[in-house]
């Protein structure tokens, strides 16, 4: 597998292989790549962000407090579009999602627009 390292601006091409029971990344220029070339390769994990429904029309952007498996980021993605929120919120303000044993916080970013 290649994959550019995202851990600090050098953007290093890895390349992730899988020896035996070994997982050998090579392409990095630090450790942190290492560990994310492995991460990367073993379970890999996304920050979610998208924007958030507001009653009465508008939107804001969001994003998860942390980041979650690969395979459940379309779940999350349904999941905020399920929501609307106030228009009183504000940066910062978390709502609570509990999806089929993903816990997570979802954190508004941007302030709330009336949209295009």
């Amino acid at each position: 597998m290649n994959t550019i390292c995202i851990m600090c601006p050098m953007g290093c091409g890895l390349k992730i292989e899988k020896v035996g029971e070994e997982i050998r990344v090579s392409g990095n220029t630090c450790k942190r790549g290492e560990a994310y070339g492995k991460a990367e390769f073993t379970h890999p994990v996304r920050t979610v962000t998208t924007l958030i429904k507001l009653e009465g029309g508008g939107v804001a952007s969001c994003k998860t407090d942390a980041p979650v498996p690969k395979e459940r980021v379309s779940d999350v993605v349904a999941y905020i579009g399920t929501l609307t929120i106030g228009r009183d919120a504000k940066i910062g303000d978390r709502l609570h999602a509990s999806l089929d044993g993903l816990e997570t916080d979802i954190v508004i970013t941007g302030t709330p627009t009336s949209g295009c």
